[in-house]
């Protein structure tokens, strides 16, 4: 089957220095895109050298260096903490830059582009595990709807450019991700990497007892950062909408969003668990009852992409003991985290 990116197309990967971003990058480094020898470039400007909030700089980027096939990684993201406490932020930010990235790569000439959404697009209590018809299907789950609203803005708008304009964009619906790359902040992260901090802290400093927020019962999907990189490189190789055996919904339309995931979630409960293992903290471990949960579960339906020929490759706690020495090494060497 003749591939659907070449290895002398120009690409552009917004937002290549965080975590999805940046597994986008080494796999399209590890399959050979973006090869100068092979007549590929690969963009990745940081966020110093490009501000993708701001229209005018984007369009002018897009002038001189003209990618034709983009990646939309780019996002303020973080955990519940900072969403419910930032939601003009979280709305406001993320509609600015996929919008501009989006429509510029549209009216540019770009060929093909992969928009990267969220899990947590879903209603609140869809059915689990969550298939791409979910979506729209009842309310959002409150304490990240305004980041939610935002991602759901942007897949819509890419299903309105290939429905009025024809412009080959697809997008992908990822679990929650972790490896190296992550943002280890005690509030502002994600669970699984605030909850390595705590847990190597508390095995450091000795103290006897981690308080986790919520109940302990929600359950994830958590996907490896590397799982996800090779996934986006095998949809935008081997995904096209318009064919004949694309994917499609329970209407029979053809797919134009996919989800990512493990296959499986787990408590947080058990997440914490193997974490304090991980990390070798022996101390007890506390449920703080009084802040949020979040969702009760999310859990993404992978039959799809799975029908399609990929399946993920890191299992969980291989995926958290690695994770672990990662962040275990670079504040060990002081190196940079965003801690």
């Amino acid at each position: 089957m003749e591939k659907k990116i070449k290895h002398n197309d120009k690409f552009f990967v917004a937002g290549a220095n965080g975590l999805a971003g940046s597994s986008i990058v080494r796999s399209l480094k590890k399959n050979n895109y973006g090869n100068k020898e092979l007549g590929g470039e690969l963009f990745t400007p940081s966020r110093k050298d490009l501000n993708l909030s701001n229209l005018i700089e984007v369009q002018n980027w897009f002038k001189i260096h003209k990618p034709n096939v983009v990646i939309v990684a780019a996002a303020r993201v973080g955990g519940i903490f900072a969403n419910n406490t930032q939601p003009t932020d979280f709305l406001l930010d993320n509609l600015k830059i996929q919008n501009n990235v989006i429509e510029t790569a549209w009216l540019s000439g770009a060929r093909r582009l992969l928009f990267l959404g969220s899990n947590c697009i879903y209603p609140k209590l869809a059915n689990q595990p969550m298939v791409e018809e979910s979506l729209l299907d009842g309310p959002l789950e409150e304490t990240n709807q305004w980041y939610a609203i935002a991602k759901i803005a942007g897949l819509k708008l890419c299903e309105a450019l290939r429905k009025q304009h024809n412009f080959d964009a697809i997008s992908v619906m990822p679990a929650n991700l972790y490896g190296p790359g992550d943002n280890f902040h005690p509030t502002k992260s994600h669970v699984l990497p605030a909850l390595i901090r705590r847990f190597y802290e508390a095995k450091r400093d000795s103290i006897s007892e981690v308080v986790c927020w919520g109940s302990g019962e929600p359950k994830r999907d958590f996907l490896h950062v590397d799982d996800l990189g090779d996934s986006c490189i095998f949809l935008l190789q081997n995904w096209d909408p318009k064919e004949v055996n694309a994917p499609k919904d329970f209407n029979g339309d053809p797919l134009t969003i996919m989800n990512i995931g493990s296959g499986e979630d787990i408590s947080i409960k058990t997440l914490a668990e193997i974490i304090a293992e991980a990390t070798e903290y022996n101390g007890s471990i506390i449920w703080d009852n009084t802040k949020p949960d979040g969702h009760p579960r999310k859990q993404v339906d992978i039959s799809q992409i799975t029908k399609l020929g990929w399946k993920p490759n890191i299992e969980l706690n291989k995926g958290i003991k690695s994770t672990v020495e990662y962040f275990k090494k670079r504040i060990e060497n002081n190196s940079y985290l965003r801690l």
